[in-house]
């Protein structure tokens, strides 16, 4: 290391860079020393290619020197440089806790969303334009409480939104701030933890009767083939919509009529075939391609039911005067006219919930009202089961009596 010149002003001295060159001379390394509390004191400051100059180390050096004296300030290099750190952090910090609610889900929530479909991030947005900007747009993450949600809650319930949207809603405004805390912007818990939402009861428990299915088919038939096809498949095994969309042609066995469902929500699973639907497979099926059994105008993989569904229940008048939005017929209840009609065909409902791929019997409790002239059988044998131990008993009594 090269050693420390003085320059010429006093209580500043630099060294040479041994071969490094800064214009035609090489670069000088610039520090400051002093005394303070009696002792010496001293601090680097930076090379000449950095823009020190002596100079420009006079003038550091005549600031903590005043300080010194003043008592105003800062009194050593370290201190200054700390001090003007933290200013710069707590401007900056300031700058990011007055960023608003809508501000930051724009320019930094949905650009970090690209891990997620693009459904689910259009939904997001839909809840952002549509519920929570209304309130939170323009106000700071930082200054949200649950009133604020409440009002939102209040919004959505007024105008008539299932206590399953206000869950989704909520749900978005947690992401957000669950981001926002790990970015540091809130340091507390989410304000919806305090905000309670109305209890959700979806379960449904509408199906259709064999004429109305026929009705429906045969409507459907007239709209799309393919969406004839679907439904036929959904009555006649059970399977949701997004079961049938993900099936190929590997998961279908005809001569065997079994269908894999795999991945499923409840896990995988078997379904069986129904004539009906065995001889749609051979229908549809040419040869044995790899890709999906049904698919969009594009040859992808469908991702809805087509709103010809819909349009069909309607035509038949379905849903008319129905209120109960419970009861409304849509495609998820062909589902469930699968599984009432098996228990009113006298099936038990452990294989109704295996056939449906249900997790627990618990969900198919909703489908035992359909079977009571099983579960009245199931009493009478009780009754003769009850009645012939009490005989029995009776007799053993005699026997004993007679000893």
């Amino acid at each position: 290391m090269s050693k420390w010149i003085r320059s010429d002003y006093p209580g500043v001295r630099y060294r040479k860079h041994k071969t490094r060159k800064h214009g035609i001379k090489y670069d000088q390394y610039f520090a400051i020393y002093y005394q303070l509390n009696g002792k010496r004191k001293e601090e680097g400051l930076g090379w000449a290619s950095k823009g020190w100059t002596a100079k420009n180390a006079n003038l550091i050096l005549a600031e903590l020197k005043h300080a010194q004296a003043t008592g105003e300030g800062e009194s050593t290099l370290k201190a200054k440089r700390d001090s003007n750190r933290k200013t710069i952090e707590l401007k900056a910090l300031k700058k990011t806790q007055s960023i608003t609610f809508g501000e930051y889900l724009r320019k930094s929530y949905f650009p970090l969303q690209n891990t997620k479909g693009e459904r689910t991030v259009e939904q997001e947005d839909a809840h952002f334009r549509n519920w929570l900007s209304p309130v939170l747009k323009d106000m700071p993450l930082k200054d949200i409480t649950h009133l604020h949600l409440e009002r939102i809650k209040k919004n959505m319930l007024d105008a008539g939104r299932a206590p399953r949207m206000l869950q989704y809603v909520f749900a978005t405004f947690r992401q957000v701030w669950n981001q926002g805390r790990r970015d540091g912007l809130v340091n507390k818990d989410s304000p919806s933890k305090q905000v309670k939402l109305p209890r959700i009861d979806n379960k449904r428990t509408r199906f259709v009767t064999y004429e109305e299915a026929d009705l429906l088919l045969d409507n459907l038939s007239g709209r799309s083939q393919q969406l004839h096809d679907i439904a036929l498949l959904s009555l006649h095994t059970g399977m949701r919509a997004g079961e049938i969309f993900a099936l190929t042609w590997n998961d279908i066995y005809t001569d065997q009529g079994t269908i894999d469902i795999l991945d499923a929500k409840g896990g995988d699973r078997t379904a069986f075939m129904t004539n009906e639907v065995r001889e749609m497979f051979e229908r549809l099926r040419k040869g044995r391609p790899q890709e999906f059994v049904f698919k969009d105008r594009n040859g992808e993989q469908i991702k809805e039911i087509s709103n010809s569904f819909n349009r069909a229940v309607k035509d038949i008048g379905l849903n008319d005067g129905i209120v109960d939005r419970r009861q409304k017929l849509i495609f998820h209840s062909l589902r469930h006219t699968f599984a009432s009609w098996l228990v009113m065909g006298g099936e038990d409902l452990y294989r109704v919930q295996k056939l449906m791929g249900h997790a627990s019997l618990a969900m198919v409790q909703r489908y035992a009202h359909l079977a009571p002239d099983a579960l009245k059988s199931s009493m009478t044998r009780f009754e003769q089961n009850l009645n012939l131990n009490r005989k029995q008993d009776k007799i053993i009594e005699l026997k004993e009596a007679n000893k």
